[in-house]
């Protein structure tokens, strides 16, 4: 049976109806606040702009990233770093006593809230590093770490870095001595 040009018409119009519908849905969602996906995603950024300008030591960078009364929590050391200027200088501080340094992240799992980001770090200590080692060894080291962040409004309010340092020392040509006497060393320059 064929169809009467009204019929076609009210058709048509039914039709454009449900697709102004849809663009104007599809146009109202992406003007509201950003949901759970579009926070996740910014937080995920945020993890990797932070390990992309402590690669780079962009102080700049990092200042923008962290709330001004920020705390950054360094657990290997037991230290805590408050402010923009405190977190600007343990961020960039890796640069003081190592060349050739290479920051990468493994895996960033993020949430609305936060982000944890898995990462490797090496670098080729090339000036003394106080209170590890005094006297450059030329040495490469490697590490694995995970650096815990809080997000609120898009910046780093909270961050906190967990990281094992003994192999740092074993790999600067350091010793480990344990109690009862055994002694780790590394004995074959590697990792």
């Amino acid at each position: 049976m064929r169809k009467t040009r009204r019929e076609y018409q009210v058709r048509l119009w039914r039709s454009n109806v449900v697709r102004r519908a849809w663009a104007l849905g599809l146009l109202a969602a992406a003007c509201a606040a950003p949901g759970p996906d579009a926070a996740t995603a910014r937080s995920e950024a945020v993890a990797l702009a932070l390990l992309d300008a402590q690669l780079r030591a962009d102080t700049t960078a990092i200042a923008g990233l962290f709330w001004p009364d920020a705390v950054y929590d360094d657990y290997a050391n037991q230290l805590q770093y408050r402010g923009s200027r405190e977190i600007v200088g343990y961020v960039t501080s890796v640069h003081s006593w190592a060349d050739d340094v290479y920051l990468n992240a493994g895996a960033v799992h993020a949430s609305p809230s936060g982000a944890v980001a898995e990462w490797l770090f090496a670098g080729v200590h090339a000036r003394p590093l106080p209170g590890w080692a005094p006297t450059v060894t030329g040495r490469e080291v490697t590490l694995n770490g995970v650096t815990v962040l809080e997000i609120e409004g898009g910046r780093i309010r909270r961050a906190a870095d967990y990281v094992d340092t003994g192999p740092l020392v074993l790999q600067l040509g350091g010793r480990i001595e344990l109690p009862g006497g055994r002694v780790l060393e590394q004995v074959d320059g590697g990792r």
